[in-house]
Parts: structure tokens; C-alpha cells; sequence
């Protein structure tokens, strides 16, 4: 298996005068409630252990106050853990001089915030280019790339505006290209659409998978809406309280809750909408191909289309491929029952 791109390793933040004084505290159980009321200190972070992988959007999600901004920050070190490492490209960022630190912020992570960040007084082709301008690159270099990613994200022939002759979401592309204009290897993005309304949020969605799909960055992305997690997470971690409730495959997590925390989180999901077909087919390996299959699918088809191919008809079947390849066959009768989220009955046993 390859080596994370980043790595959080037994990572604590207690906000306070002397986080460290009370870290016996939270090791041995004492929960945020709790910690506040008898020691005045808040538990931001509590024994964090993320692995992040090249190339993949990894997505932390959770209410308000459950960490997720506090994670973010500590990967860059904005802020500084209490205790634990936090390892970039195989290096314990916690170990860099201020020099390294500058290094790192400049050359290995850019940064997209909810905001926006963007300078006022400067021109969009401008605030894009800025990173490289921080680095020392003269200006028809800056203006280049800046201009080539501003371009990419649909503001051709909006270089020589100001940030605020902008809509909202257009400013939030000047984000985008900026951080794609530092041409890191990481993009950290925090609630960078939440500041957007419903449509445009939806836009730039897609616009972030779309680049991706072609750029292969490690994005860490961080939400408060599960809707947005299920659809750009690789991997999703959800947090609640400063601590990992449950992380994994996104459609893995939706279809099995390990938690009645996580059950109340994907109770109210559009599951049809959100589940694929490789969720729910039986693995070829499991099963030979039916010889009535109304045709093949994608693994990648959403249940709501394969509901509307199948006309609600439970007695289909189809082949699944993947690509050319085929890997499953898909009963319709197993699509429905995943439908069904997995509810906590009074005595704790999970049903559907």
C-alpha cells in the first residue's frame, strides 16, 4: 500500500491557558461537556488518526463546534496541535523550522477559503496569481498561469475586474484559480462553497470534480452538509464532539452506520440519488450472470436512474460493468432493500 499523502497521528487541540495540564484528563475519557465545566479548557481535537491519500478528495464533515475547521488548520499549522504529529509527503511538518513551515505553506498546500480571501484592491488577475508572486516569479509568469486557470474556472475576460464587481460564486472561482494557480500538490478548502447559494454551490461542485478528474490532487474538503460529503468524498471522515465517529468510503458509511449519531446524520438522505449500482450488485466472483438480463449498466449508474430504466420493475436483473469489464449483476429487488435506511430500535439493535 502506498504511504498517505497525510497522515494525522493521535492528534489532540485543548483551547486553553495549559492544554497540556489537562490532557490526562481527556486521555482517560473526560468528553468536552465535561472538561469545560471543571477546567475552563475546550476539547477542539480529540485522538485524531486520518490517513489521506494522493490524489484522492478526502472530506471531514460534522456540525458546528465538532472540529472539522480546527483539523483543517493544523495540517498547514495554523494552528498547533497539543499533541500528536501531522506527517506531509513523509515529513512531521510539527519537526519544520519556520523556514520549512514557510516552505511547506508555499510550495506543498494551497488553501480555498469559505470567504473568499481575496484582496479588494487588487485585480482577479492579479489576486489568481498572487501565490506565485509570493514565491518571487516575475510578473509575466504570475499573469500566465493566472490567466490559464482563471480561464479554466470560466472567468476569461474577467482578468482586469475587482473582486467586488464579482458575484459570489465568481469570487469563489477566483479562489479556485488562485489555488490551482500555486500548482501544490494539496488543496486544502474550507467549507469553501458553504458562503454560496444552492445553484451555484451546485456549480462549482461540479467544477471541482471536473478538475479533478483531470488534475488528481489530494483535496481535504470540509463540510457541514452531507449531501455535498456523499457527492465529492473519496474517503469521508465525520466528526462529532472533536473525535472520529465513523470514516470510510462514503457509500460504505451511508449503507452501513456504525453509530446512532451517523444513523440520525443519513436517516434523511435521497438515497436513490446518492447510491451506486457498485454499492449494491453482487460481485461476479458471488454470482454467475443471469440469462434474462434487461442489458448492462454502469457501476457507477445511480439507483434513481436504474429505477427509472426498470420502470420500478422488481423482477429485473442487469449485468454491471466497469468499463468493458463486467463485475456484477444487479437485482433489482437488492436496490430496493438498500433504499430502506437502518434505523436504532429502543433497545439499541439496529433493524431495517
Amino acid at each position: 500500500m502506498t504511504e498517505p499523502m497525510v497522515s494525522l497521528r493521535g492528534v489532540y487541540k485543548i483551547f486553553g491557558q495549559d492544554g497540556a495540564s489537562v490532557m490526562d484528563h481527556v486521555k482517560n475519557g473526560m468528553g468536552k461537556e465535561e472538561l469545560l465545566a471543571e477546567h475552563k479548557h475546550v476539547l477542539g481535537l480529540n485522538d485524531i488518526n486520518v490517513d489521506m491519500q494522493a490524489g484522492e478528495i478526502t472530506v471531514v464533515m460534522g456540525l458546528s463546534g465538532s472540529g472539522k475547521s480546527t483539523l483543517i488548520r493544523h495540517l498547514n499549522r495554523l494552528i498547533e496541535p497539543t499533541a500528536g504529529e501531522i506527517i506531509v509527503q513523509g515529513e512531521d511538518v510539527m519537526q519544520l523550522s519556520e523556514t520549512g513551515l514557510r516552505e511547506v505553506r508555499q510550495q506543498k498546500m494551497s488553501m480555498v477559503f469559505q470567504k473568499f480571501a481575496l484582496l479588494p484592491h487588487k485585480t482577479v488577475l492579479q489576486n489568481a496569481g498572487m501565490p506565485l508572486s509570493v514565491r518571487g516569479e516575475d510578473a509575466e509568469v504570475c499573469n500566465r498561469e493566472a490567466t490559464k486557470w482563471l480561464d479554466r474556472v470560466g472567468l476569461a475576460g474577467f482578468e482586469n475586474h475587482y473582486p467586488a464587481q464579482l458575484s459570489g460564486g465568481m469570487q469563489q472561482r477566483v479562489g479556485i484559480a488562485r489555488a490551482l494557480t500555486a500548482n501544490t500538490d494539496i488543496m486544502l478548502m474550507d467549507e469553501a462553497f458553504s458562503a454560496l447559494d444552492p445553484l451555484i454551490r451546485t456549480d462549482m461542485q461540479d467544477l471541482l470534480l471536473e478538475l479533478q478528474k483531470e488534475l488528481h490532487k489530494t483535496i481535504i474538503f470540509i463540510t457541514h452538509d452531507l449531501d455535498e460529503a456523499l457527492k465529492l468524498a473519496d474517503h469521508l471522515v465525520i466528526l462529532k464532539d472533536g473525535y472520529v465517529v465513523q470514516q470510510g468510503e462514503p457509500q460504505h458509511i451511508l449503507l452501513n452506520p456504525n453509530d446512532p449519531y451517523i444513523e440520525d446524520f443519513v436517516s434523511d438522505i435521497n438515497r436513490a440519488r446518492v447510491l451506486r449500482v457498485r454499492s449494491v450488485m453482487t460481485p461476479l466472483s458471488d454470482g454467475a450472470v443471469p440469462d434474462d438480463a434487461h442489458g448492462d449498466v454502469d457501476v457507477d449508474d445511480t439507483l434513481e436512474s436504474m429505477i427509472a430504466r426498470s420502470g420500478g420493475d422488481t423482477s429485473h436483473a442487469y449485468v454491471v460493468k466497469d468499463g468493458d469489464e463486467t463485475v456484477g449483476t444487479l437485482d433489482m429487488t437488492a436496490l430496493v432493500r438498500a433504499l430502506v435506511p437502518r434505523v436504532s430500535s429502543d433497545d439499541g439493535t439496529r433493524n431495517y
